[in-house]
């Protein structure tokens, strides 16, 4: 709104229409059910998948390199922002959202088709290889221009709110994996499950990217873009190299902002989405603690999300009226206090200690997954913000997200400390405390470098469209 004095026809509002707001959660949430129902499919099947790409190894060295073949595509999720965050600024972000969800659709269905190492040998886990590169160079496209899309259509005032139905659509599609692996599990007999049952699941992603695609494909390009596609604000950027320049000497602290904060967000998540089942059901058992029956974790732990599912867009609110900083500080803190209460329930073991402690590490994900969506994509401007964004989500989530499973399974495997999930959420915590210490606070406040923006049936909207017409 223009400040007192300010003549009104020289302020630019970005104004988009409700019905378009909509459809631009939507879509950009259902590309996150495709990426993270791969991951939940993944995650609770390692053992499975450990024992058809990994049979020539021990048990033990067969799920490191399982979680090894998870993480490898997370290596190359820089890459893939590097590349497609900078195309998104230039050619816009719908159709950049719109290859990187069938790149992980094939991807994931590719993965499903690849023959067993006791069939084709070395090819097996060669062949996983590079299926699992195709779905890493596609999310480090995906989930910052899928951010940055939700952030520029939101209202400025709604944005944590609408900003963390997309992260509905992570626990939708994790959830969704979770329960169709569990169910396979229950159902099958082993000799099934490792000769094709295993397999269902990932062909099930191709169509899930369909419908994806479909919905993408209807959107229009956000306010802030449109605008600076037209001149009405800082002109776009001509080149990548360009872009590369901008984003590393001028914005340099908002890149370390954002993978320390990301930092703590991912450690978690991976944590207790990626690592957990297998602590639960190998790591504890294996050294003769009572840890959970693998049908009784993956009903927990599904119980868990969906509590998650029904808290994420109440923080999402919360954080437009009281700001994101406290709610990211209080994320942070339950870190560094509650982390090593919920490891010694792990460990104890038993339905209801189980659940707390699963309980414990999901509400403090929640902070993170409700607030972030919002915070990030604040840190740049429009010129460069899906690049940048793209970038350091994505060197933070290959550095210390996505390794997460396989640095605790060496870990532990080395020392035989089971606390170690325990000491690594803390750590993530105080880096997280930190960052939130310099974090500005976005929340009510528009996008950097972009005007003010509002629902078109509001009165900013509204007088906005009289200026227009006159």
């Amino acid at each position: 709104m223009p400040e007192d004095g300010e003549d009104a026809k020289d302020t630019v509002v970005n104004v988009a229409d409700r019905a378009a707001v909509k459809r631009a959660v939507t879509a950009s949430a259902i590309g996150n059910v495709t990426e993270w129902y791969d991951f939940g499919v993944y995650g609770y099947l390692a053992a499975t998948i450990s024992k058809v790409f990994f049979s020539g190894l021990p048990p033990a060295m067969g799920i490191i390199a399982t979680f090894g073949l998870f993480a490898v595509s997370f290596l190359v999720r820089p890459l893939g922002g590097l590349i497609l965050g900078p195309l998104a600024d230039r050619v816009g972000r719908k159709r950049v959202l719109s290859l990187t969800v069938m790149m992980m659709a094939v991807g994931t269905c590719c993965l499903g088709l690849v023959p067993s190492y006791a069939s084709i040998g070395i090819a097996a886990p060669i062949l996983a290889l590079l299926a699992r590169l195709v779905q890493g160079i596609s999310t480090g496209g995906e989930y910052g221009n899928a951010m940055t899309f939700i952030a520029e259509y939101a209202p400025d005032r709604r944005r944590g709110y609408l900003g963390s139905w997309l992260e509905f659509g992570t626990l939708t599609g994790y959830i969704l994996g979770a329960t169709t692996a569990t169910v396979l599990t229950t159902s099958l007999t082993e000799e099934q499950l490792l000769s094709w049952g295993w397999r269902i699941p990932f062909l099930i992603a191709l169509p899930l990217g369909m419908i994806g695609l479909y919905l993408r494909l209807r959107l229009e390009e956000t306010p802030a873009f449109g605008n600076l596609a037209e001149g009405r604000s800082p002109a776009k950027l001509t080149s990548t190299a360009s872009e590369y320049r901008v984003i590393f000497t001028k914005y340099w602290r908002a890149l370390l902002l954002c993978v320390g904060l990301v930092l703590a967000w991912n450690v978690t998540n991976y944590l207790l989405t990626s690592y957990v089942p297998t602590f639960l059901t190998e790591t504890l058992p294996e050294h003769g603690e009572r840890g959970a029956g693998q049908t009784m974790s993956q009903i927990l732990q599904i119980s868990v999300l969906l509590l998650l599912m029904v808290v994420v867009t109440f923080v999402g609110r919360l954080s437009d009226r009281v700001g994101r900083r406290p709610v990211l500080f209080a994320g942070c803190a339950a870190l560094v206090v509650l982390s090593l209460p919920a490891v010694l329930l792990l460990r104890e073991g038993g339905t209801m200690a189980t659940f707390f402690g699963l309980a414990l590490i999901g509400l403090t994900l929640v902070c993170f997954s409700g607030t972030m969506p919002s915070t990030l994509p604040a840190l740049f401007p429009t010129e460069i913000r899906s690049g940048g964004l793209s970038i350091a989500f994505n060197v933070s989530v290959s550095l210390f997200g996505g390794t997460t499973a396989t640095v605790l399974s060496a870990l532990i495997a080395g020392t035989g400390e089971l606390n170690m999930p325990a000491y690594y959420l803390m750590g993530a915590g105080a880096i997280g405390l930190l960052c939130v210490v310099f974090l500005p606070e976005s929340a009510g406040r528009p996008l950097a470098g972009s005007a003010p923006t509002v629902t078109s049936d509001s009165p900013e909207g509204r007088r906005s469209a009289i200026r227009r017409r006159d």
